[in-house]
């Protein structure tokens, strides 16, 4: 770390911040329950309401309906159909440069927490949880 007018700076950056992009970037995806409604959608194809309360155990309809009006807000999530008593939510262009993020903690999760994750408690590669070819789709939108 170099000390740059008082603040520290790691001597790696190439420019400087005016704030924390990690910051910036849990300000939304740290609300809780906010990247389990991204895993649905993205990495589940989980699209209707009902269907991602079925598998997010303990998670509120009053919660997702939150999480989900911040999310179209910031741009991760658009609806892709309406029907009148329903809504169909997709990944934006935003929401899928957020998949491998959660690849990473699937994978980090799958490794470290194998013993809350799976029955046999065995720790598992990103390989053992999903095929390749999706694990490369899902990766190769990193952007550069």
């Amino acid at each position: 770390m170099e000390r740059e007018a008082g603040v520290l700076q790691p001597a790696e950056l190439k420019v400087e911040f005016s704030g924390c992009p990690v910051k910036a970037s849990l300000d939304v995806l740290g609300h809780k329950w906010a990247l389990l409604v991204l895993r649905n959608i993205g990495l589940y194809h989980v699209q209707r309401f009902n269907d991602m309360l079925r598998i997010t155990p303990g998670l509120t309809k009053r919660v997702l309906a939150m999480r989900l009006r911040e999310l179209e807000r910031e741009g991760f999530i658009q609806a892709v159909e309406r029907g009148p008593r329903y809504t169909r939510w997709g990944l934006t262009e935003k929401g899928e440069d957020a998949l491998p993020i959660l690849m990473t903690l699937v994978r980090f999760g799958s490794k470290w927490y194998a013993d809350e994750v799976f029955a046999d408690k065995r720790s598992r590669t990103l390989g053992d949880v999903f095929q390749i070819s999706y694990i490369r789709q899902i990766l190769g939108r990193l952007p550069a």
